[in-house]
């Protein structure tokens, strides 16, 4: 009887977060491993479709360099990278566009309508969703990897309102109408600001943001962030994920979060849940 009993604490301990993010918008980047190991996948899937039967309206933003650099294996085409953008040609382009916008962008709508949801699939080309121009990486032209310049997300909360989970693919375009690879979490937090979005959240593979002994931070504010960016605690890769979240943070989203992915139904835990999972970012 104990067990039934503590389903029904989980419940109730849900019933304030319901309440505070009906049929808000959740923004979240999808990626790590949560793409790749099976039982994450479905974790995935489910967490994303209760989200939706619950009242709220996920958009899920993927990123696929994985499956890219695999593709480009598969062709014979060496990747050279600069500060760990991925040096994009034309030939490259082709590869990126037909992997992020076709296969990876398709398997999670499947995986999600499996599920029981009804998914979308959309690329940031879609309506001029991502507008970006050419990025230069200390000056150094890395090819057809775009910068994010504007976002209408009009394709998106048509979507939303139409009762589909949109799942977006990183592509841009330009003012010429040419195609850009765009960094995933760049992306969604472009993406996450302009529908005015209740949370950005970001699936990674890491537990958090980790303080001096390498453990958890629950929650920091921009000051905090600055200073352990300054002690050297946050860096590396970590410290562009923190910038898309505060960046995303000074464009209206009330929450961000920085998740570990690798943990079964951490959508879930993070957003239902008193103490959470992963690291809350908020102003």
């Amino acid at each position: 009887m104990q067990h039934i009993i503590d389903k029904a604490a989980v419940l109730i301990e849900a019933l304030p977060y319901l309440r505070r993010f009906a049929n808000k918008l959740i923004v979240i980047k999808y990626g790590g491993h949560a793409m790749t190991e099976d039982s994450l996948r479905e974790s995935f899937s489910v967490d994303v479709v209760l989200l939706k039967y619950i009242g709220l309206r996920p958009v899920v933003v993927h990123g696929g360099g994985p499956q890219i650099g695999e593709m480009l294996s598969r062709i014979g085409k060496e990747s050279d990278f600069v500060d760990g953008l991925r040096v994009t040609d034309d030939e490259t382009m082709e590869i990126v566009e037909m992997v992020l916008g076709g296969k990876v962008n398709q398997d999670i709508v499947s995986l999600i309508q499996r599920g029981g949801g009804r998914a979308l699939g959309l690329t940031g080309k879609d309506g001029g969703m991502l507008r970006v121009k050419r990025k230069l990486v200390n000056g150094k032209d890395v090819g057809r990897v775009g910068q994010i310049v504007g976002v209408n997300p009009s394709a998106i909360a048509s979507a939303t309102d139409a009762g589909f989970i949109p799942v977006v693919a990183p592509l841009g375009v330009d003012d010429s109408g040419l195609t850009y690879n765009v960094n995933a979490d760049d992306a969604a937090g472009a993406i996450a600001g302009a529908l005015n979005a209740e949370k950005l959240m970001m699936l990674t593979d890491v537990t958090g943001v980790l303080d001096a002994k390498g453990e958890l931070i629950p929650k920091l504010n921009p000051d905090a962030v600055k200073e352990l960016i300054e002690e050297g605690v946050i860096k590396g890769g970590m410290i562009p994920k923190v910038e898309c979240c505060l960046a995303a943070l000074g464009q209206g989203v009330e929450r961000t979060h920085i998740v570990d992915g690798r943990m079964l139904h951490a959508v879930l835990l993070e957003i239902f849940t008193d103490v959470g999972v992963g690291t809350c970012l908020t102003l």
